[in-house]
């Protein structure tokens, strides 16, 4: 009888390969970055490896029994897994060294408009705080897609409900 548990070093060591690997990632360096999607990868197809049991009989009809047989999908993931990670691996250590080039380090600046929309969303929170609740917020709140609301335009006249007044058309002519 083939034993079908996995070994617990195996585990454990995948498990510390994928935390290792998440560490890194969140790094700042691209090095880093590197390193810890490496380490990520690695600990993936370990967990793969594990999950496809025991070493069996090579998977060729005829040469062994079903039950005696490996798992031909775990090694076709782990395979593609490889290839992947070393493009990407590729990919990221090409960065690294055009990032070196031009600013003299790897680490990764922070994007303005990410910065930009973070300011605007704190501003936001800051006065949704200090106006009420959500609910109130809501309640003024109008659907701009509703055509029976007061507030919207009647596309068919062309009068602005709210205003009273009519609207230009897409050509510039005045509906009446």
């Amino acid at each position: 009888m083939i034993l079908t548990t996995p070994s617990i070093i195996l585990v454990a060591l995948a498990a510390v390969l994928v935390g290792v690997g998440v560490y890194l990632i969140l790094e700042r360096s691209l090095s880093r970055i590197v390193l810890g999607f490496s380490c990520l990868s690695n600990g993936i197809n370990l967990a793969f490896l594990i999950a496809g049991g025991r070493a069996g009989q090579p998977p060729i009809v005829g040469r062994a029994e079903p039950k005696e047989m490996s798992d031909p999908l775990v090694q076709a993931m782990m395979l593609t897994s490889i290839v992947i990670t070393l493009g990407t691996v590729a990919f990221l250590l090409a960065l690294a060294y055009r990032s070196w080039q031009l600013d003299g380090n790897d680490e990764v600046q922070d994007d303005l408009e990410d910065k930009r929309v973070a300011s605007m969303a704190e501003k936001e929170r800051i006065t949704r705080d200090a106006s009420g609740t959500v609910d109130e917020d809501v309640a003024e709140t109008r659907d701009e897609t509703d055509d029976t609301d007061t507030g919207g335009i009647d596309h068919a006249t062309g009068i602005d409900g709210a205003k009273g007044a009519t609207s230009a058309s897409p050509t510039g002519e005045a509906h009446s």
